[in-house]
């Protein structure tokens, strides 16, 4: 069984939510956002990140703008 390497996990997330549980913990995080018909924080550059919004409407939206990460 594969290991999470959540250290490793940790230097690349970009969650400004403080209290969430599962940083760097990516196999919970994505279970738990696809759930709620989201993508986690890992797919918006971080100006985009900290509104929250995280549906796949605004990552489309993003996208076409021509907004690019890190």
């Amino acid at each position: 069984m594969r290991q999470c390497h959540t250290d490793k996990n940790m230097t690349i997330c970009n969650c400004s939510y403080e209290p969430c549980h599962r940083k760097g913990l990516c196999c919970d995080c994505l279970t738990y956002h696809r759930r709620n018909g989201e993508l986690p924080a890992c797919y918006f550059p971080d100006e985009v990140e900290k509104t929250y919004n995280r549906s796949v409407e605004n990552f489309i939206r993003t996208y076409q703008a021509g907004r690019r990460w890190g």
